[in-house]
């Protein structure tokens, strides 16, 4: 069974996700047309970095955690369901393990892990800037 804060920290990284999405269909549609592609996944990745981090500085008073062992485990546990989500989502559509793991390298303006580094520290950044850490 989950506890409290682990709960919270599932729904948070589900909207998470939810911008995740949002911010992929900016970028396949908006971004990529009008600044080509290496651009369009910088700014994409900095935004969705951005959002992880905002989002995390907006749930932590709901959260109700300071200390930092705390916050690096919402992190780290938001990190994993984040790769298990995008490897299965990616097994799923037919990719091979070639193909994903591109996805990890910073060719063609790729910054997805710059992404993932965001997702793990998010909430002890977001407690840094609340003061809260």
């Amino acid at each position: 069974m989950l506890t409290a804060v682990a709960s919270k920290a599932l729904v948070i990284w589900a909207s998470i996700l939810v911008l995740a999405i949002a911010n992929g269909v900016l970028r396949e549609f908006v971004l990529i047309p009008f600044l080509g592609t290496p651009a369009a996944l910088v700014l994409s990745g900095l935004l969705l970095s951005t959002l992880i981090i905002g989002v995390a500085y907006l749930s932590l008073p709901w959260l109700q955690v300071r200390r930092p062992v705390q916050l690096w485990a919402i992190g780290l546990g938001w990190l994993a369901l984040t790769l298990i989500f995008e490897i299965s989502f990616g097994l799923w559509q037919g990719k091979s393990w070639p193909e994903l793991l591109a996805a990890y390298t910073f060719k063609g303006g790729n910054v997805w892990p710059v992404v993932l580094v965001a997702t793990a520290v998010g909430p002890y950044i977001a407690a840094q800037l609340r003061g809260s850490a």
